[in-house]
Formats: C-alpha cells, sequence, structure tokens
C-alpha cells in the first residue's frame, strides 16, 4: 500500500523571518520619510551619517589611544576641531537666518497638517506637539485648514470640518478620559469663545517663547557639549605629545 500526498498538502509556505523584518525595516523608514518631509531629502540618511561619524570617532580615539598610535590621535583630535567648528558655524548662522528658519519651519508644520490623517506616526507626532507646546496650528488654529478634514469650505462633508484635533483643545483637570471630539466645530465660534475651548497660540510662537523661557538651560547644554569636545581634543593632543616625547627618548 503506497501512500500520494495531496498535491494541495505537498507544500507549506511559511513566512520567511528576513522578510517580516525587512518589511517592518522598510515601513519604519517611510514613517520616518513621510513625517519629515524635507524637499526629497531622506533623513534615514542623516541618521547614517550620524552614526557613522560617531563609529570613526570612538574607533579612532579608541584604538589610537590604546595602542599609542599617534596618527589616529590626531585624525581624532582634527576631525573632533572640524565638527566643532561646523557647529559653531552653525550657530551663527541660525542666529542669522533666524527669519528664513522660522519660515521652513513654518512650511514644515503645515506641510504636515495637509497629511495629518494620512499616517498614524505623523498624527501622533503632531497630536504630542501640540499638547506639549500648547498650541494649535504653526501660526494659529486657521492653519488646519489646510487639511481636507477639518477645513471651513461648503465642500467638506466631514464632521470634522471647521474643526481641529483633539490635542487643540484646552485640557480639564478633572477629565480622565480624553474626549477626542472636543475640537468639533471649535473654529466656528467667535474667537473670543475659542480662548476657552482650544489653544489659538500657533506652534512657531510658543517655541520661540519656550526657547527665551530655557535660554539659560539650552546655552548650557551646548557649552556643555563644546566643553567636552574641546576637552576630548586637549587630551588627545596632551597624549600624542607624550607619545612622541617617549619615542625621542629612545
Amino acid at each position: 500500500m503506497t501512500f500520494s500526498p495531496s498535491p494541495n498538502c505537498s507544500k507549506f509556505d511559511f513566512p520567511h523571518p528576513k522578510s517580516d523584518v525587512s518589511a517592518l525595516f522598510q515601513g519604519v523608514l517611510s514613517n520616518i520619510s513621510s513625517i519629515t518631509d524635507l524637499g526629497g531629502f531622506d533623513p534615514v540618511w542623516l541618521f547614517l551619517v550620524v552614526g557613522g561619524v560617531m563609529f570613526i570617532l570612538g574607533f579612532a580615539g579608541c584604538i589610537g589611544a590604546l595602542r599609542e598610535n599617534t596618527f589616529l590621535l590626531k585624525f581624532f583630535s582634527v576631525f573632533l576641531g572640524i565638527i566643532f567648528f561646523l557647529e559653531l558655524t552653525a550657530g551663527v548662522l541660525a542666529f542669522v537666518f533666524k527669519d528664513w528658519i522660522k519660515d521652513q519651519l513654518y512650511f514644515f508644520i503645515n506641510n504636515n497638517i495637509r497629511a495629518y490623517r494620512d499616517d498614524i506616526d505623523l498624527q501622533n507626532l503632531i497630536d504630542f506637539t501640540q499638547e506639549y507646546w500648547q498650541c494649535c496650528g504653526a501660526f494659529g488654529a486657521d492653519d488646519w485648514n489646510l487639511n481636507i478634514y477639518f477645513n471651513c469650505t461648503d465642500s467638506n462633508a466631514s464632521r470634522e470640518r471647521c474643526g481641529v484635533p483633539f490635542s487643540c483643545c484646552t485640557k480639564d483637570p478633572a477629565e480622565d478620559v480624553i474626549n477626542t471630539q472636543c475640537g468639533y466645530d471649535a473654529r466656528q465660534k467667535p474667537e473670543v469663545d475659542q480662548q476657552i475651548v482650544i489653544y489659538t497660540k500657533g506652534c512657531v510662537p510658543q517655541f520661540e517663547k519656550w526657547l527665551q523661557d530655557n535660554l539659560t538651560i539650552v546655552a548650557g547644554i551646548f557649552i556643555g557639549i563644546a566643553l567636552l569636545q574641546i576637552f576630548g581634543i586637549c587630551l588627545a593632543q596632551n597624549l600624542v605629545s607624550d607619545i612622541e616625547a617617549v619615542r625621542a627618548s629612545w
């Protein structure tokens, strides 16, 4: 008696782990790109470049110190000096062209407002930003007219018409459950009544206010990073001098 397996049961299709991981990774990169619409620039490349620079610096400094390799130590100090100079230049340019940066931030926020319902990660990012800064839109709640679901046009049949996301709503400490419909029809009310229900200030002015209020902390962080970089350069150069002095005495 012979047994012939059925054609339908002769082969099993199991999901391949690598394909699942690859699809998940591609999805994460796609979400990062969608929430950072930077005119065709993929922010993943920025992460790769920063990671590569950190690896090169760490490798040169660690191996150079362990093996007393003056070439790697000099490379470490020069590379760190270049990074320090670039950071200093970026800080000066940011101060000089602060109006241009404000315009780019406004453009960036409005682009993401248009795509608010298109991606859940983007939606969560905008909601977190508006709740944290207690703001609504880039320069005000009316910026949500850019979104097809929230604009006030007569052709908009959405229930969210002339409203704002729940993250724009002022919070009641007595409420334990978030009311996701609190922004419905909010912009149809007079401006005085809007200020009771939703945040009317934009996120760009609120961010500027936060920088002014926390200027000491922000400046302290940047100064601390700069001092660490200068300290690393000095240590590397001091070690190079010691190594060369020892070799000269041989």
